[in-house]
């Protein structure tokens, strides 16, 4: 477990004559009140829960969604300020909700990850007072890893396209694909690609280890995700053109005859190992993107732990100063032009489009959606963007 460093209490005394507005990070600090506690640039938030959280969504306007062990959803509207329990779907109870998107404060989608029938889509419209069972994965031996809708500007959530990412089954990566915003699953039969047989899986540690990237106008619509095991670690990259077989039309993308065209790269992350690989991926822009992971079983190893891309994914290279562990969740700051990763021993940043990183903190995490962060044991905490290190600065903001 990570250290929670800066524990602080601040007195504070108003003069009766002068109106004083004294430092808080939610409110005014009246006399006596104990400051919110932080671990490097993040401020602990009371989520009102135990589970351990790996699902988190950030829609905008203050609200959020989270989601974790135990048939466990959380939402916030307030910034933050105040966590919600949401109700429970039915016969969730013993389920772990590894990933959750949502479009506004009522409407959002929970993914748990299980082998067979333990693997799960739910969906919510009133703002998590009640749940429908949308999907349950029909295969026996499948475990579903990751899902991800298209976030650029559309409406109704209806409309969108959607994927989830599972483990290999009949050595072949399991994609299932909705174009009506998760109402109908369909498995994405010739499209995945081939897994060397009891060797390759991916991993449902911070839904982020399939997305979508984006293409030349900014849109995100390109399938991309990365893999681990003992074959190693790899991205791969599907630009959506399709190969014809079995004699059907090249422009009949949804034939059951057609299969994708995939990049497959080496990602120059620690690899070799069942607990090693690619954790999470991100991109910035189309050419611009970050993978991180390493092997979850040593925590503390640096090495192997981030790499980068500027041509679209097709090479990967290795950080030349990786962040100081496993890192298993990746997102791009727009706002302070950085990379920030997290994972089970701590937080870094890079300035340089992942070529160097500095450590953040110590603390225990799982799964970024910026500006929030999340953990084991009910652990969420929210960005403030005032306490990250300068660009060039070596030093860190533990």
């Amino acid at each position: 477990m990570g250290n929670i460093v800066g524990m602080m209490r601040r007195m504070v005394w108003c003069g009766v004559l002068a109106v004083t507005v004294c430092g808080a990070m939610r409110a005014s600090v009246a006399w006596g009140q104990e400051l919110p506690a932080t671990s490097g640039p993040w401020v602990m938030e009371k989520s009102g829960s135990t589970a351990g959280l790996r699902g988190i969504h950030a829609v905008g306007g203050g609200v959020a969604w989270a989601s974790g062990t135990n048939g466990t959803v959380l939402r916030t509207e307030d910034g933050g300020y105040e966590w919600q329990s949401c109700a429970m779907p039915p016969g969730a109870e013993k389920l772990d909700f590894r990933g959750i998107w949502a479009w506004d404060d009522n409407t959002a989608m929970v993914m748990a990850s299980g082998t067979g029938d333990a693997s799960r889509i739910y969906e919510t419209k009133d703002g998590c007072s009640s749940w429908k069972l949308l999907f349950t994965n029909p295969d026996k031996d499948g475990f579903w890893d990751a899902m991800v809708f298209e976030d650029w500007p559309r409406t109704p959530p209806s409309a969108f396209d959607g994927w989830i990412l599972g483990d290999p089954v009949r050595h072949e990566f399991q994609l299932l694909h909705t174009q009506d915003g998760g109402t109908h699953w369909l498995l994405e039969s010739k499209k995945a690609p081939r897994a060397e047989p009891d060797a390759q899986g991916a991993f449902a540690a911070s839904n982020s280890a399939f997305i979508l990237a984006p293409d030349a106008l900014g849109h995100r619509t390109f399938p991309i995700f990365g893999s681990g095991g003992t074959a190693g670690a790899f991205v791969y990259r599907s630009m959506t053109r399709t190969i014809c077989v079995d004699g059907c039309s090249e422009k009949d993308a949804s034939s059951p005859s057609a299969a994708r065209d995939w990049n497959k790269a080496a990602a120059s992350l620690a690899g070799g190992n069942a607990s090693s690989g690619v954790f999470s991926i991100a991109f910035r822009d189309r050419e611009h993107g970050i993978v991180v992971g390493g092997d979850y079983a040593k925590p503390n190893d640096s090495e192997g732990t981030a790499a980068w891309t500027a041509d679209l994914g097709k090479t990967w290279t290795a950080a030349a100063k990786p962040p100081h562990g496993y890192r298993s969740a990746v997102a791009w700051d727009a706002e302070a032009k950085a990379w920030i990763a997290a994972g089970t021993n701590g937080s870094d940043i890079s300035y340089d489009d992942g070529k160097t990183w500095v450590s953040l903190d110590d603390g225990n995490w799982n799964a970024l959606s910026l500006p929030w962060v999340v953990g084991p044991n009910g652990r969420i905490a929210k960005l403030d963007p005032g306490k990250l290190p300068r660009s060039g600065d070596q030093s860190g903001a533990k």
